[in-house]
């Protein structure tokens, strides 16, 4: 029987490789937690839940999906993204107001709870008909402002009643003092809103007639005296319908980035999970914590890499080589 001396056996790379392995499993074991500090980030979402966000003009796993499913969608992708311990509170907006559903919660611990929530949302929560974007901006700002957190405003930007001539109406706040998303939802091609009768139940799309095509609120605007029909008192707006194609529907980026200069936020359309986070980081102020890292998955997978290199690539080298040295003789072939 051959022996195998000592200094032979510790000049012999197999004994190193695995000597080696076993160093890193005893580490893998016994290596403690390492406390590490990054970035966490605190926000408040609010997902417009108006009628116009019912419209099928975004897609999810390559299938047609209404506004309002895709920014759901966003929204849970957001929340796994983002690092432990920051926090997100998920509210909704219709009418000219925002309602708040949960306060800022840690996104790990509270994940099943803020996706059961994030899941039920639904365009039947709205409690008005109206959707005054504008106005629901300037309340998600002042809501959220005593929170100490960022806002995400998911919305299609489709104003219903339209605007008067006079646009937007004045912001009231102080712009910038809350960073924050307005985040754009849906394509950017008019399409037909989506019809529905008192049930709920989707019974086509809305045609002209159906939807408030021009607000004729207040003053009239100055062309008015043109216009067919036009008297000083009984039809100030003059008497002829008009087709401003309120009934279509694309999300109206150029309001939404004009409500986002007026009040100091910052626009983006929405695309993808990854693409919203990353979004998020740029504007929000970070919040540096602690966190205690588990680290002994690296010690393991080196000690594993080394194991494969001992079993694997060293014997496969050496019948590489053996082969090179000895090949096997090629047998002449017998004719008859």
């Amino acid at each position: 029987m051959r022996r195998v001396s000592v200094p032979s056996a510790l000049g012999d790379i197999r004994f190193w490789l695995l000597a080696a392995a076993l160093a890193l499993v005893v580490a893998a074991l016994f290596v403690p937690r390492v406390t590490l500090t990054r970035n966490a980030y605190d926000a408040m979402a609010f997902v417009d839940v108006t009628a116009s966000m019912n419209t099928r003009d975004t897609k999810l796993h390559e299938e047609p999906a209404s506004r309002l499913d895709f920014a759901k969608d966003r929204l849970t992708g957001l929340i796994a993204q983002l690092p432990c311990q920051s926090k997100i509170g998920l509210g909704i907006f219709t009418a000219r107001r925002v309602f708040v559903l949960v306060e800022p919660i840690e996104v790990c611990e509270n994940f099943s709870s803020l996706d059961s929530a994030i899941e039920a949302l639904d365009w039947r929560m709205a409690w008005e008909g109206d959707s005054y974007v504008a106005l629901g901006v300037h309340d998600a700002l002042a809501v959220v402002k005593p929170l100490g957190a960022s806002l995400l405003f998911f919305t299609d930007g489709h104003e219903a009643p339209p605007l008067p001539w006079t646009g937007i109406p004045a912001f009231e706040g102080r712009p910038g003092d809350v960073p924050g998303l307005i985040v754009g939802v849906g394509g950017k091609t008019l399409v037909p809103l989506p019809k529905f009768d008192d049930s709920g139940r989707e019974i086509g799309t809305l045609s002209a007639t159906d939807v408030l095509q021009e607000n004729r609120s207040g003053q009239p605007p100055p062309d008015a005296s043109s216009r067919p029909g036009w008297h000083p008192k009984w039809a100030p707006f003059g008497d002829m319908p008009i087709d401003n194609n309120e009934h279509m529907t694309s999300v109206k980026e150029d309001h939404l980035e004009a409500i986002a200069a007026q009040t100091g936020l910052t626009y983006v359309h929405l695309g993808s999970a990854g693409a919203l986070v990353q979004d998020l980081e740029e504007i929000a102020p970070p919040r540096k914590v602690r966190v205690a890292a588990d680290v002994r998955a690296y010690p393991a997978g080196l000690a594993l890499l080394l194991l494969v290199v001992l079993y694997g690539v060293l014997p496969l080298r050496e019948r590489i080589a053996r082969r090179i040295q000895h090949p096997r003789p090629v047998l002449n072939e017998v004719y008859p």
